[in-house]
């Protein structure tokens, strides 16, 4: 089926159990005070505030297997700080006060004084030399951003000195997924289940899959949190969450489905709030395997999609149709050409390319991934059948994706990435050269580009470099680009110092909630 033909979102939805999904789940899942489902709280603000996110936290190992997980950099936002932090489309000072580059390869950072890790321990150099060393060492998904690091330094315990073997431009904004924890914690255990941190928030309980209980430490660096507590219960079903937003059992969540955005518009003690988002859809081919190491046959798949109508007949306003591999809120996005929507020429080219007969493969995803993940798939591969691309359908957990996915062992794959940092290095530099292989596409082209725009500090320059690189992926079709997603929080009126963001990983110090 299309995205315009079958069954409406609501009863589709309806037959993939989201309208009955939360009636098994306990209730510290579902958010459901006593009484049963719909129970509002008693009066008095007796619980943490609650804040649902779509996706389950495994993990918070902040540098190893989980680093880039979207769930776990939510966690971590929370509950470790960073040198240097992100705000709005800037940066700005965290534990380092200030910085300095004696000269291309060289970094000098002044730590704060008054940090305090949640075992009452004050944090030095050390702990920032042994956290990014460990960063630097890792096999995990951050070490692409890490490959240029030559040494770390600690010359006093207030001072950080980083060295580069080549200059590193994006060094500042990497330092924003580095978080630091303490040295004598680095190999122990139970750094991924209860971790130390210097974070707002402490960790009280944490059941991977199902909920993560912070406590508000007393003693940040950036004053205490105004909220003593903060509940973050995995819910993955989009109507079960949204259901418990408008009964008060949580307090904000995202990211919200079309159907269910429209819904919440007109909600009592519900606000809505949202800005272009960093997150996408992307449905990799492996370049390295036939039929998809031919660029013909992935370009005529491109053009066998009405990309326009699929977005805007299950996303509406909540997401904008890719012109580039990355969203155009990114540190250098480039517009490019479109690919026209046009299967009878993509009947043709697949000919050309040897398959008039017609192409058998897959697809996986996992259900998570995303806003109606399934549909697009669904009509993704209703649309390839239309030109004799059959496709299977291949629904898995989301375990068994990773493991698909870094073994690459599939032929399409669908996902929702977000590019955190809000710099382009942190997709196309990470994910498409040829020693990362994360889709079987190698370009020495590419691999050179992406080299420089790493290295140079001229952001001008930068921007000119991937905007080369975003014409090389996209005109090679290395993946289907189908949406940009905004970022959009449904709060309760009650919510105040909230502040959206455009990666998904709200900081939650500020905010508070009445009654």
């Amino acid at each position: 089926m299309t995205a315009t033909e079958g069954v409406g979102r609501r009863r589709f939805l309806a037959l993939l159990g989201a309208g009955v999904a939360g009636a098994s789940l306990p209730a510290f899942a579902t958010g459901c005070a006593p009484g049963g489902p719909g129970t509002a709280p008693a009066s008095g603000r007796s619980r943490p505030f609650s804040a649902a996110f779509y996706q389950a936290i495994n993990d918070l190992d902040p540098h190893g297997a989980s680093a880039v997980d979207e769930a776990s950099l939510l966690a971590n936002r929370q509950i470790y700080d960073t040198l240097v932090a992100r705000k709005g489309t800037g940066l700005a000072p965290s534990l380092a006060t200030n910085w300095r580059q004696p000269d291309d390869t060289t970094w000098e950072f002044t730590l704060r004084d008054d940090v305090v890790f949640h075992d009452g321990s004050k944090l030095t150099s050390a702990d920032v030399k042994a956290s990014l060393e460990r960063l630097m060492s890792s096999d995990g998904p951050q070490k692409p951003l890490w490959s240029a690091l030559d040494a770390v330094e600690a010359p006093d315990g207030s001072t950080i000195k980083i060295t580069t073997t080549d200059p590193l431009g994006t060094l500042l904004v990497n330092l924003t997924l580095a978080f630091i924890v303490p040295a004598a914690q680095i190999g122990k255990a139970d750094l991924s289940r209860k971790p130390i941190g210097s974070g707002p928030f402490a960790v009280e309980s944490f059941t991977p899959s199902s909920q993560l209980m912070l406590k508000a430490t007393a003693n940040h660096w950036g004053g205490k949190a105004k909220v003593s507590g903060l509940r973050m219960p995995y819910i993955p079903e989009a109507s079960t969450r949204m259901t418990s937003l408008q009964n008060g059992e949580v307090d904000v969540t995202w990211i919200i489905p079309p159907d269910e955005l429209k819904r919440l518009g007109g909600v009592e003690g519900v606000k809505i709030e949202s800005e272009p988002g960093l997150n996408y859809f992307l449905a990799w081919f492996n370049c390295g395997r036939e039929p998809f190491s031919d660029p013909r046959v992935r370009r005529a798949l491109y053009r066998a999609l009405d990309v326009k109508t699929i977005v805007s007949s299950l996303y509406g306003d909540a997401a904008t149709v890719m012109d580039a591999p990355i969203p155009p809120a990114v540190f250098g996005h480039a517009p490019q050409q479109p690919y026209d929507y046009d299967p009878e020429l993509a009947k043709r080219e697949l000919a050309e390319a040897g398959h008039g007969s017609g192409i058998r493969t897959s697809m996986m995803w996992f259900k998570d991934t995303g806003p109606l993940a399934t549909e697009l798939a669904q009509s993704i591969i209703s649309a390839w059948a239309k030109v004799g691309v059959v496709v299977e359908p291949q629904q898995i957990e989301k375990a068994a994706w990773i493991k698909r996915l870094t073994a690459l062992d599939w032929d399409i794959e669908l996902q929702v990435n977000t590019v955190t940092t809000g710099d382009a290095d942190y997709t196309l530099g990470r994910l498409y050269t040829s020693e990362a292989n994360r889709m079987g596409y190698k370009n020495k082209e590419l691999d050179g580009i992406l080299a420089k725009a790493k290295s140079t500090p001229d952001q001008e320059e930068r921007k000119s470099l991937y905007a080369r690189a975003c014409e090389i992926i996209w005109r090679d079709a290395v993946g289907v680009f189908p949406a940009a997603l905004s970022a959009t929080y449904g709060l309760r009126s009650s919510v105040t110092g909230f502040v959206p963001v455009a990666n998904s990983q709200p900081e939650f110090r500020t905010v508070s909630a009445a009654g």
